[in-house]
């Protein structure tokens, strides 16, 4: 399947990705596609340590009519770029990038376990990973990063605007009665009010099933590494010999 585009080289200090944030940063089209009506929606995570080298993405497809998991696919990738607030797209988006490409079918949007322009230079990783997939996409994080909201009411569907610098960047969302919200910003090809009623569709609990499928494919995948990684590296039971390997292994 068709996969990110390749805009600029992932070998960056952040200085240097600094300066492709603020260049990719004009591309960023604040408005869906004429018509836009999505059937298939992406979910997107990344599952690592913090100063871990070993990532595990996936990406989960959900029919929104039926809310049926259509696919998923995941990837073991080495992270290359190091944990830096604000620059995790350099991190993730590669990791993304190799399940992506294990995809059958292309969504209509994408979902990201991340911000997109509640950024503090307003291109988080939803922006980022839009704009090189040419798709329409949002970011929907379980915390805030900047900016500040007013109250908030508590029934399901309330919004209170996060305010950056006197700018709208995202909305603090309750997606369920009395629960803690989550934060929702555009990414690319997106406006607020679309991303809003998008992630309250997707929604059943505190995060969209987007999220919690995505997330629940990276953390099996991880669980199932460290497990192989524990049972390699485990003693032999006295009295039984140990698995043999291959040369290499």
């Amino acid at each position: 399947m068709e996969g990110f585009q390749n805009l600029h080289p992932w070998e960056l200090k952040v200085a240097e990705a600094r300066e492709v944030q603020l260049a990719l940063r004009d591309r960023l089209v604040m408005r869906p596609p004429p018509g836009f009506a999505p059937r298939l929606v992406a979910g997107a995570d990344v599952s690592a340590d913090r100063f871990s080298r070993v990532g595990f993405a996936g990406v989960v497809n959900i029919d929104l009519e039926t809310m049926a998991t259509v696919e998923e696919a995941s990837a073991k990738v080495d992270l290359r770029f190091p944990y830096v607030p604000g620059y995790l797209s350099f991190r993730e988006i590669p990791a993304l990038a190799a399940a992506w490409e294990r995809l059958e079918h292309r969504p209509d949007v994408v979902v990201f376990d991340a911000h997109g322009y509640a950024h503090p230079r307003r291109f988080g990783v939803a922006c980022h990973g839009g704009v090189l997939l040419d798709l329409p996409s949002v970011g929907c994080a379980k915390t805030m990063f900047v900016g500040e909201h007013g109250p908030l009411g508590e029934e399901r569907g309330s919004t209170a605007e996060i305010i950056d610098k006197g700018e709208v960047i995202g909305v603090a969302l309750r997606t369920r009665d009395r629960c803690n919200p989550v934060y929702v910003s555009v990414g690319h090809r997106m406006d607020l009010e679309t991303a809003i009623a998008l992630i309250l569709r997707l929604t059943r609990f505190r995060q969209p099933e987007t999220t919690r499928r995505a997330h629940q494919l990276v953390n099996d995948a991880r669980r199932a590494h460290k497990a192989a990684v524990a049972e390699a590296e485990a003693p032999a039971t006295p009295g039984k010999p140990a698995t043999p390997r291959e040369p290499g292994e």
